[in-house]
């Protein structure tokens, strides 16, 4: 999961925002590098995780909730070694 390679520093904290603010700008599917050398498609994380992909959904969601919805999908998502 992204949250054990915060643990190891191979990802750290902005790497996660910078994720986050990738998919809220243009949450069609991708890959996104980051870290290092990991790569993640944040839209198939928000789509794996229920809470998110509900939330997200919900008109009175406000940003501070989408935010941290998309970045607890991040954190429980696997992400790949870069190639």
């Amino acid at each position: 999961m992204t949250l054990d390679l915060l643990a190891t520093l191979d990802v750290v904290d902005d790497d996660v925002c910078a994720v986050v603010d990738a998919y809220l700008a243009d949450p069609r599917p991708r890959m996104i590098g980051f870290g290092d050398g990991y790569r993640i498609d944040p839209s198939a994380a928000v789509e794996a995780h229920p809470f998110a992909d509900q939330l997200l959904r919900q008109p009175w969601a406000s940003d501070e909730l989408r935010r941290a919805a998309v970045r607890a999908a991040i954190l429980l998502a696997r992400p790949e070694r870069a190639a």
